[in-house]
Parts: C-alpha cells; structure tokens; sequence
C-alpha cells in the first residue's frame, strides 16, 4: 500500500509540478518558443559528443586504446 502512494506521489510531482512549463508553452502560437527546449537539449548533446570526441583521441595519442 505504501509503494503504491509513493509512485502517485511521484506522478503527482512530475504532472503538477515538472510539467508546468510544458502545459504552458503548449498553448502558445509561436513556434520558436515551443521547440527552444529541444534545440537546448540538442545544443547539449552535441558539446558533449565532442567533448567525448576530443576525450578518445587525447586517450588514443597518448597510446591507452
């Protein structure tokens, strides 16, 4: 019975509470603003894919394979 509040606690938590800015930029009419998130996320990825990049190669110049 506790495991089962705990998990609608967090559902709770992440619906009222993580969510929020989603339900809100959800209804807005201006594209950019929308979808500036995901090109954050992406903008993310891609610095730390070549970061790990650099990382092999330093590794791989130095002769740990």
């Amino acid at each position: 019975m506790i495991a089962n509040n705990i998990f609608k606690a967090i559902g709770d938590f992440c619906q009222n509470i993580l969510f929020v800015p989603y339900d809100n930029t959800r209804f807005m009419d201006n594209w950019w603003v929308q979808n500036m998130v995901s090109w954050i996320f992406v903008a993310i990825g891609f610095i730390g894919f070549f970061y790990w990049i650099g990382e092999l190669s330093k590794h791989k110049k130095a002769g740990e394979e």
